[in-house]
């Protein structure tokens, strides 16, 4: 799932952005998962939020006037970086779930349709906005947290992570391409899942649903959201015994002393997957 050698040199991680989906149910708060294609080079076959890397054309200054401003925050670099960012964001929700933020409605039919003209026609969602009167609503997204692959890995993504409530209407399905399934559960469903080996999460997606698992309902997440610590968290890897453990903010073996996720200070390999943990 992930490619890690204590001595390599780190490179620099390109730009990414995820968007966690939630909704309202019967039983809870619930959230859209995607299962990432099991040849993909990067977390393939694992559990992961629909997300991607930032492309040069979601910072072209065409989008302006076919979004609505995000909500400010400190995890990127300028305004300009941040509308990207949001902008990649929903694109990559277009993309990995047939979901799309906008200010108004559209059927699915033509959500599915865009998805597959996006294929070869990366100008394909602006034409498709303007033509429709529509824009991207980027201050439906609420930056949550900011994650760092770590520098033994040899593909590394600077990933912000926005959580927005599910738009009415839209039918969330994954893409069979990048994504070959998709669902949507209870992050303590999901949580059970992985502890039963029954499907993979990286470190970063089991922290997320740990914490939603903790949330009543989709406002309740949103109020999560808004007290997030939005510092970067860099997980370094380090020996552990006969194993491996990649160690957050926090935890003794790390160079950041003071915690910025909940939770355990370290994810620690057994067998195939990485559990969550306390230092020994």
């Amino acid at each position: 799932m992930l490619d890690l050698k204590l001595d390599r040199a780190a490179a620099a991680p390109k730009d990414a952005a995820t968007l966690i989906l939630v909704r309202d149910s019967a039983s809870g708060v619930e959230v859209f998962c995607v299962e990432r294609n099991k040849k993909s080079r990067f977390l393939g076959g694992a559990i992961v939020f629909p997300g991607g890397k930032l492309d040069a054309k979601d910072a072209d200054a065409s989008w302006l006037d076919l979004v609505t401003p995000p909500r400010p925050t400190t995890f990127a670099n300028d305004d300009a970086h941040l509308r990207a960012l949001a902008i990649a964001a929903c694109r990559e929700s277009l993309e990995e779930a047939a979901i799309l933020p906008i200010t108004g409605t559209v059927a699915d039919a033509e959500l599915h349709a865009l998805r597959k003209e996006m294929e070869s026609d990366p100008e394909a969602l602006a034409r498709f906005l303007r033509a429709r009167g529509l824009r991207l609503d980027l201050a439906a997204l609420h930056p949550f947290g900011r994650w760092i692959t770590p520098e033994a890995e040899s593909r590394r993504f600077d990933a912000r992570f926005f959580v927005a409530i599910a738009p009415e209407g839209q039918t969330a399905v994954h893409d069979e391409h990048e994504t070959t399934a998709s669902f949507w559960a209870r992050p303590a469903e999901v949580l059970r899942r992985f502890a039963e080996d029954e499907v993979q999460l990286a470190p970063p997606t089991h922290r997320i649903l740990a914490l939603l698992a903790e949330r009543k309902d989709a406002k309740d997440v949103l109020a999560l959201a808004a007290g997030s610590n939005l510092a970067p968290i860099c997980p370094r890897l380090v020996p552990q015994g006969d194993t491996m453990a990649l160690v957050l903010p926090g935890d003794p073996e790390h160079e950041v002393k003071e915690s910025r996720v909940p939770g355990s200070s370290r994810y620690v390999l057994r067998g195939e997957r990485w559990r969550s943990e306390n230092a020994p």
